[in-house]
């Protein structure tokens, strides 16, 4: 069980990290 939430918190930070990485795109813009 444990591994199994750890692996899934590391997909959502990553998933956040793109999400960040956008934003900052269309600040750039």
């Amino acid at each position: 069980m444990g591994s199994v939430v750890k692996k899934r918190r590391k997909k959502m930070r990553k998933h956040k990290l793109k999400k960040m990485r956008k934003r900052m795109r269309h600040k750039n813009k």
